[in-house]
């Protein structure tokens, strides 16, 4: 009997620390943002997105990666605005066209803009496409076995899009070198830490061959791992090919810690991911997140909140938008606009 008390007590002591260390360390708030922000305005907001979600990824699990990627993307290169859901109607070259954006997948802007219809049929038009896209985002870490964590919200949607350059300067490159992560990262208030810790979104999704095929033709990376490398031959037969393969060759489907396992054995996918091992500045986190799926986890968590709030509009700046592809006042006022949209909000009720 005794044994079992301090059993118990070792495991409230454990569970306690855990939670202490996680809420110590919490990033502080951009101001404008909030833990609570839709409390009153859509108490219902985050169980409208996770169960419309459990259905899509249940349904296709790829789509879970997508969405992650869609939220990076949207992030880094002029801070959580959603312009990357922005068509290109809306007044100038969507993001979407810039050669780092091509592979994103379709499905996730229409996922979003799904959500976008769901939400506002219950709530009306007070959340943003932003944060719709960010709590989506985490939603699809949960629902792969990720870590669950709170998001901070009250982003607002931008008016502007990124230049097609701006998109290639602030997106890190499959065949980017430790150096050039770590500066870019650096330049968004983000360290090592979080740069490695980020990186682990590879643990699910997919890529195409030509992202690493450099790693394969002519000659094989010498840090490649040769059966890796052999096996991706045989997805991969030419330079050019336009197959895809798995970024993680453990677990696919499950955000875990098996990514950076896959680093440690000389098989990560990309120059950029397997850098992370090879370079001493990096290598010893990566080690560290291999062998403590927890601290990857708390680390992680600690990357998505500050990226999350990485230049965010907040109260009077930018708009919430109608429909997360155009900016309210591309909004064309004529009978074609008011049908559709009437068939959307009856489509996301039933």
């Amino acid at each position: 009997m005794v044994v079992s008390t301090n059993f118990l007590l070792v495991l409230v002591v454990c569970s306690c620390l855990i939670f202490f260390v996680t809420e110590a360390q919490r990033p502080a708030l951009v101001k404008g943002l909030s833990w609570s922000f839709y409390q009153s305005s859509c108490p219902q907001l985050e169980s409208i997105i996770k169960k419309r979600l459990e259905k899509q990824i249940k349904d296709d699990v790829g789509q879970a990666a997508g969405l992650l990627r869609l939220h990076f993307h949207d992030c880094f290169v002029q801070g959580c605005d959603s312009s990357v859901l922005l068509d290109g109607s809306a007044g100038g070259p969507s993001e979407q066209t810039a050669i780092p954006n091509l592979t994103l997948r379709k499905k996730s802007f229409k996922i979003i803009d799904d959500l976008r219809k769901r939400i506002q049929a219950e709530c009306g038009q007070v959340v943003s496409c932003s944060d719709i896209t960010a709590i989506a985002a985490r939603d699809s870490v949960v629902l792969t076995d990720g870590p669950k964590y709170d998001v901070p919200l009250g982003r607002k949607d931008g008016l502007n899009f990124a230049t097609e350059q701006a998109t290639i300067d602030n997106l890190v490159a499959p065949f980017a070198n430790t150096t050039t992560i770590l500066d870019r990262l650096a330049a968004k208030g983000l360290d090592a830490t979080d740069a490695v810790a980020l990186s682990g979104a590879h643990t699910i999704g997919i890529s195409h061959c030509t992202s690493f095929t450099e790693r394969l033709y002519p000659n094989q990376d010498r840090t490649m791992d040769k059966t890796f490398a052999n096996n991706l031959k045989r997805s991969c037969p030419t330079a050019d090919s336009n197959n895809t393969v798995n970024m993680d060759i453990r677990s696919p489907n499950v955000f875990d810690n098996k990514y950076y396992v896959d680093l440690m054995n000389r098989q990560g996918l990309f120059t950029s991911d397997q850098d992370l091992y090879t370079d001493r500045r990096t290598r010893g986190i990566v080690t560290s997140f291999a062998v403590n799926q927890s601290l990857f986890f708390e680390k992680f968590v600690i990357g998505m909140i500050k990226m999350g709030q990485l230049n965010v509009l907040t109260g009077g700046q930018g708009e919430i938008r109608n429909r997360c592809d155009r900016r309210n006042k591309d909004k064309k006022v004529d009978i074609a606009t008011v049908v559709e949209e009437l068939e959307e909000t009856f489509s996301a009720l039933f």
